[in-house]
């Protein structure tokens, strides 16, 4: 990293995208403490260190700084643990986009749908690994029934992934050159920008039943 920024300090330095993240399936009390000490190191911290790096180049050439988040970021559907780091990633940005307005740098946001068959980023889940996995006291409240159902369901979502991943790098492109770039880029299905919106402007008494149905189909 101060290599990189001894390199860059001579001949400029303009753009920065933060697309580091890493993903997995479980049910809050079925992830270790470790685990989530992981992830917010990855797709939380790892961003905010690389951004602050490089934050005295950026306002120096008034730069752009390009944020991979997720529409999951709005809800959860069994992977709470990564809405929870897009969620945060989102927050850091909108405070970093006002602060940074002063300075002529602009930060954006990619907002991808479901990409799983495009990144890799989530593989199948095994249900028989999930329980092994378990502490007794998760194994006293479920059974193998309700794990492998859980692992069916989001099986099922990962299947449904859009292969085409280059249109989020469309976006990253756009983010990066667009004379006025947008603050956030969603690119995702018509059904899963829907979902967004009731997530985003209904009760949430609604946004709950929406999701529990969802997820007992």
């Amino acid at each position: 990293e101060k290599c990189l920024l001894r390199h860059f300090s001579s001949i400029g330095f303009w753009g920065l995208v933060n697309n580091a993240g890493i993903s997995t399936f479980g049910e809050t009390g079925w992830l270790s403490m470790e685990k989530y000490e992981k992830f917010a190191d990855v797709n939380l911290l790892g961003s905010i260190r690389t951004t602050l790096a490089f934050l005295p180049l950026l306002r120096k050439y008034k730069g752009r700084i390009v944020f991979m988040s997720s529409i999951i970021a709005y809800f959860a559907l069994g992977n709470g643990i990564y809405s929870m780091t897009k969620a945060a990633i989102e927050k850091f940005c909108d405070a970093l986009r006002l602060e940074m307005k002063k300075f002529g740098v602009q930060v954006c946001i990619i907002q991808p749908g479901n990409y799983a068959r495009s990144t890799k980023i989530q593989p199948p889940v095994s249900a028989e690994e999930i329980w092994n996995e378990l502490s007794e006291e998760e194994k006293a409240v479920y059974n193998k029934e309700y794990v492998q159902e859980r692992a069916n369901f989001f099986n099922s979502i990962l299947s449904e992934g859009s292969a085409n991943g280059n249109e989020v790098v469309d976006a990253m492109v756009d983010a990066l050159t667009s004379p006025a770039p947008k603050a956030r880029y969603m690119v995702a299905k018509l059904k899963e920008k829907a979902l967004v919106f009731v997530c985003a402007l209904f009760p949430t008494v609604v946004v709950d039943c929406v999701l529990s149905y969802a997820m007992s189909k």
